[in-house]
């Protein structure tokens, strides 16, 4: 059989997502593309390739087969899509970087410092806390506070982060204990999101769930902006914001830390590894700021 790769790569990517429409939009492609290349395979091959379920395609045994082999081609592209990449030795190009909202933030706010360093780089800055797959190439770096386990991954740690609670300015408050902000009003995030730092110490501490709940931090920022409530922030997004103010001291117990995530076989890339270390020395430079000492 001399099947076609884009063909092969429609297979794959039917077998992963399982619809017909979320295939589609993974590859910028129309449903009845699809649909035509997964049966121009299955006609060369001689072999049906999925079973057309109600709600989804589901590989058949033959199709099973075919992913395995598939996958396997597509692990060995990968790897000398990322190895050519790396044999390039000019400090130019396109680096793509992945990292949650808050942190996302963060390196926006000092682009202007990491362009000036690195004027021949362009940069995409992904906020999402997805993990993006490095093998793919989804992005080439990731600043994530845990570190999975995954092979050819090099990690880096960047920094403690961290987190106080913080209100509105122009809010009045007389006391700040915990027993004392226990009756205001709270800010937090949705169940979807309840493994954001510090939802759990609102659930032990104020004892309730927060009365507002977000699913991402710059809506929640627009709401302690307000005045709406009281929420637990990264200290570096709410201290340089004059129309926040910290109640009480840093939250010990929600200290995290920020790891920067790379592929190995892109760490020597010369791109990369200079977008590397100036991300190092940003953090390094600001490290009052994240670990919430810039008000002392």
């Amino acid at each position: 059989m001399d099947a076609n790769w884009d063909d092969l790569r429609v297979f794959l990517t039917l077998a992963r997502e399982g619809t017909l429409s979320t295939a589609a939009k993974v590859l910028g492609v129309s449903h009845p593309t699809v649909s035509r290349r997964v049966q121009a395979l299955e006609q060369q091959i001689g072999a049906r390739l999925f079973e057309r379920l109600p709600d989804r395609f589901v590989p058949t045994s033959a199709g099973e087969e075919l992913l395995a082999d598939t996958e396997a081609m597509e692990k060995a592209a990968l790897s000398i899509h990322r190895r050519s990449a790396g044999l390039s030795d000019t400090v130019s190009g396109v680096v793509r970087l992945s990292a949650g909202e808050a942190m996302a933030v963060l390196v926006a706010r000092h682009l202007p410092w990491l362009r000036a360093k690195l004027h021949q780089i362009e940069f995409e800055v992904i906020a999402s806390h997805t993990l993006a797959n490095l093998s793919r190439r989804e992005a080439d770096l990731l600043i994530r506070e845990q570190v999975p386990e995954l092979a050819g991954i090099v990690t880096r740690k960047l920094c403690n982060v961290a987190h106080a609670v913080y209100a509105a300015r122009k809010l009045t408050l007389r006391h700040t204990s915990v027993a004392a902000l226990i009756d205001q009003p709270w800010i937090g995030f949705d169940d979807d999101h309840s493994y954001m730092p510090g939802q759990r110490w609102i659930h032990e501490q104020i004892g309730r769930r927060p009365e507002i709940r977000v699913n991402n931090w710059l809506v929640l920022h627009d709401a302690v902006r307000s005045g709406a409530g009281l929420a637990v922030m990264p200290c570096y997004l709410a201290d340089q914001d004059p129309r926040l103010q910290r109640v009480g001291g840093v939250l010990p117990e929600i200290t995290t830390e920020q790891w920067l995530l790379v592929h190995r076989d892109l760490r020597a890339l010369p791109r990369v590894r200079a977008v590397m270390d100036a991300l190092v020395e940003l953090f390094q430079r600001h490290r009052q700021l994240l670990e919430g000492r810039s008000q002392t």
